[in-house]
């Protein structure tokens, strides 16, 4: 077995928008093909012995055991590594379940689909499910504990940790995209001017001033103590002399703590002599030069939450600890606690694994102990000196046992620090009275406090304290998306998503859009390049100055890790028609259609879908689509459209020269053709649906028709606003038109065009290209010899392994197939194809330069449009 390909899905895709984390790989049987599980001797019995926790996959048998059972009956390989895929993530503690397991139309080709939790583990776990299948079929060993180790350290270097994910789990849960920007918890809630950013659980509303100031343990304790907030007598020393003296004024015990330090780092609690305090600075100072040295107060370790400044939660924590039975020695104690099913590695469950470190040893020390010491029965040993959870504390929620005094004081206590999101630790007996009663005290205020201990105590009631936080940033009524409108299609994507931004600048918004010439931000150009994909559609929704983004959308992207966006309003299919077809499993129009399908199920619950009437496969769509549908075409007697209208529901057509919307048998006519400088005076028919498909998607995001019309009066077809898009260059003898057409499709419409065009003679300058196949190669030919006088042939970048004798071959076929005697020339170099039509060119001829490279064709167009421009000038 062979693996050729791994890719990591992201975003909605063709296998489900729902699913939006998928790994597809791409994997060769080879001679296992033949070879399903019920001819492999023994392979039931090594694949249970080695996974047994499968018994749980039901499969399509749809019982316990029933994917056992498919294995014992016969099924294909590609389908057992999906399943053990599956269940290598969930023995590591990511628990997903989704797959599929496809047979492409290249025999022994296996699409293998399933979900992923972290993109890392994903891909690791499809690498590792190839070999763990290739072992068990020669039968030799797999080590299964090493590999689920590594998928845990893969997950825990890669997840968000748990208070992040808590509030990414719950803004999902309303409908909020995010985004993760980068590889730490930096994460972005909303798109483009309504977004919000939070990082753990430090917010974009969290002042810095009142970070500095809880970062500055000595200054926040000298705020509360100026403010009646009960705080630990002591001082901030930085050498040893000072501690004796400090030492003397508050009286043992004492706890020392780095004054910058955080999660419990270089603290020393309940110290009773001079040496220990010694010992204690000196762990401190590892950390900060200057060390708090402070009163230790008795009693139980409290942390309250308050978020914009409202006390949401509360819980007692207790360090990680074992009890005595008086058998077990404590390293075996530790052992049977970490036995218990809620703890695990990293963050994966409730608690933590318990691990023995410095801090430990050193604690048992302090007890003369060591981890071969029997306790007594009934003895709490405590192995950690802070109660963190994640070095094996636990937690009790106490939130509603705390006395309103002390939710107040803590409201007050983050007010005085200034935090939106503020963890506060209280040393006391309990919370149930008043602190001036109980005798308890403040011992810090934190930024950036953990969520872990009160969204899953193991004692209490979990609190979803991550709702406040989305509440914070986005209370009701603020909203968190920006309107989207996705452009799909073979032709016409690029020009349809130009026009479409241009109307939505005009009526005021700044807008973000994406093509296959670049990214740009208004008429900026920011990135150039094909910019079709997801990361490009990214980059405009992580922009906090856009305000809509129109994104074109290309098949490439979708193949390749899905959409860059959650959902859009409107999602515009074009057409569908041949292009790069027998391209990764894309083989026919109906695989492509499912692939074009992908932005119109995205389209929200309440969204439009517009579609091309004038195309069948688009049209074949229609009964699948959940959203509310709208259509446009060319003729206004298309049957679609007359059901449309006796169904009183919305179109757009080309009527009597008018651009027109339809609502039943109602018209609202929007412009006349031949005033939109885009259609050629209404000579270029596809221009026009272009036009059609932009103005219903205007009409249906609700801007005026009055504005639609002056939008569209006002977009100018030119080099610098729709390069390649029928530009047409005007010279004094001859005209030169430069356009993207590369499929049967682009070509037709140039033919549909040139009909117009009256000239004596008609110069095509066209190429083959490589990734297109045979019969399409032919095809553009055969359209070429049609609209053509004479042509020169030029070299593409020669893909999938063809020659240029091989692909100028197959257009010659097509050309001479076209039923009209054209001369033609092979001329490899386009500038020079350029050059050498200039040259030939009559009075009135019309050039027709059909370029991939549109940038090259354009400079030396226009190079020679200045330079006819001078020489004029220097005539008169």
């Amino acid at each position: 077995m062979k693996i050729e390909k791994i890719q990591v899905l992201r975003g909605p895709n063709i296998w489900s928008i729902r699913r939006k984390k998928l790994i597809q790989m791409r994997l060769d049987l080879e001679e296992v093909e033949h070879l399903p599980t019920n001819k492999i001797e023994g392979f039931r019995e090594r694949l249970e012995k080695l996974i047994p926790s499968l018994i749980t996959h039901r499969c399509s048998e749809g019982v316990e055991g029933g994917f056992f059972q498919r294995v014992e009956m016969g099924t294909w390989m590609g389908h057992v590594i999906e399943h053990i895929a599956l269940e290598i993530q969930t023995l590591a503690g990511m628990d997903t379940g989704f797959g599929r397991t496809r047979e492409t139309k290249s025999p022994g080709i296996y699409n293998v689909v399933f979900s992923y939790l972290e993109e890392n583990s994903g891909v690791y776990a499809a690498e590792q499910s190839v070999e763990i299948a290739a072992r068990l079929i020669d039968g030799r060993d797999y080590d299964i504990d090493a590999c689920i180790q590594e998928l845990r350290e893969i997950r825990e270097r890669e997840r968000l940790g748990p208070s992040t994910g808590s509030i990414v789990e719950e803004a999902a849960a309303r409908k909020i995209p995010w985004i993760r920007l980068g590889r730490n918890s930096l994460v972005q809630l909303g798109y483009g001017v309504n977004q919000q950013r939070f990082q753990a659980t430090i917010t974009g509303k969290t002042s810095s001033i009142a970070v500095d100031i809880a970062c500055n343990k000595e200054l926040t304790k000298k705020m509360l103590d100026e403010a009646a907030i009960p705080v630990p007598s002591g001082d901030l020393i930085s050498e040893p002399e000072e501690l004796e003296k400090v030492i003397r004024k508050i009286g043992y015990p004492i706890v020392l703590k780095p004054l910058d330090g955080n999660h419990g780092k270089g603290s020393s609690i309940n110290v009773n002599d001079m040496e220990s305090a010694i010992i204690g600075l000196q762990h401190a100072q590892a950390y900060s030069r200057r060390v708090i040295v402070e009163k230790y107060i008795t009693g139980y370790d409290f942390r309250v939450l308050v978020i914009n400044h409202k006390m949401v939660a509360a819980a007692r924590r207790v360090p990680a600890h074992i009890v005595g039975d008086g058998e077990m020695n404590i390293q075996q104690l530790i052992d049977k606690e970490n036995l218990d099913p809620r703890r695990g590695y990293g963050h994966e469950n409730v608690l933590t694994e318990i691990l023995v470190d410095k801090d430990t040893n050193e604690l048992l020390e302090k007890l003369n102990y060591t981890l071969e010491t029997i306790p007594q029965k009934g003895e709490i040993v405590y192995l950690k000196s802070t109660a963190n959870l994640s070095t094996g504390g636990t937690s009790i929620d106490v939130t509603d046992m705390i006395h309103p005094e002390n939710v107040t004081m803590c409201e007050r206590i983050s007010k005085i620090v200034g935090l939106d999101v503020c963890g506060i630790d209280i040393m006391a007996e309990n919370l149930t009275q008043p602190l001036k009663e109980s005798g308890g005290a403040i011992l810090e205020v934190n930024a950036a406090p953990g969520f872990r201990m009160h969204l899953a105590p193991s004692e209490g009631l979990p609190r979803n304290v991550a709702a406040p936080v989305v509440d914070m940033l986005y209370p009701q009524g603020k909203p968190c998306r920006i309107p989207i409108i996705a452009v799909t299609g073979t032709n016409g994507k690029t020009t349809t998503t130009r026009l479409i931004a241009h109307i939505v600048k005009n009526n005021g918004y700044r807008v973000g859009f994406t093509t296959s010439d670049g990214i740009y931000i208004q008429n900026t150009m920011l990135t150039k390049g094909d910019t079709t994909g997801p990361i490009s559609a990214e980059f405009v929704l992580k922009d906090p100055t856009v305000e809509f983004a129109v994104l074109e959308t290309a098949r490439g992207g979708i193949l390749r890790s899905g959409l860059g966006f959650s959902s859009c309003d409107i999602g515009v299919l074009t057409n569908i028609k041949e292009d790069h077809l027998g391209l990764n499993d894309i083989h026919n129009l109906k695989d492509l259609t499912r692939v074009k399908r992908v932005v119109l199920d995205s389209v929200r619950k309440g969204g439009w879908s517009v579609l091309n009437a004038d195309d069948d496969y688009s049209m074949r769509l229609m009964p699948d689509i959940e959203s509310k549908v709208a259509i446009f075409s060319l003729d206004e007697n298309n049957p679609h459209i007359l059901k449309f209208a006796k169904e009183g529901k919305v179109t757009c057509v080309y009527e009597d020269g008018f651009i027109t919307i339809k609502k039943g048998d109602w018209k609202i006519r929007i412009v006349k053709a031949i005033n939109v400088p885009i259609t050629m005076e209404g000579k270029a028919r596809f221009m026009i649906s272009n036009v059609l498909a932009a103005s219903l998607a205007a009409y249906l995001q609700g801007f005026a028709i009055e504005d639609v019309a002056n939008s569209l009066r006002t977009f100018i077809p030119s080099p610098a606003l729709t390069p390649g898009r029928l530009n047409v260059f005007r010279f004094k003898k001859f005209k030169v038109l430069i356009d993207f057409a590369h499929n049967p499709a682009g070509y037709e419409a140039i033919e549909d065009y040139l009909k117009n065009v009256d000239s004596p003679k008609k110069i095509g300058i066209i190429s083959g290209v490589g990734d297109r196949r045979d019969g399409d190669i032919r095809e553009c030919g055969k359209i070429a010899g049609r609209m053509f006088d004479h042509i020169i042939i030029r070299n593409e970048k020669h893909l999938r392994g063809r020659t240029e004798d091989e692909i100028n071959g197959l257009v010659i076929d097509g050309m001479q197939s076209s039923g009209k005697d054209v001369s033609y020339e092979i001329i490899p170099k386009e500038i020079d194809a350029l050059k050498h039509a200039m040259s030939l060119a009559e009075e009135n001829t019309f050039i027709t330069a059909l370029s991939d490279v549109i940038s090259n064709a354009i400079d030396l167009v226009q190079e020679y449009q200045h330079k006819e421009i001078l020489e004029e000038g220097t005539t008169l």
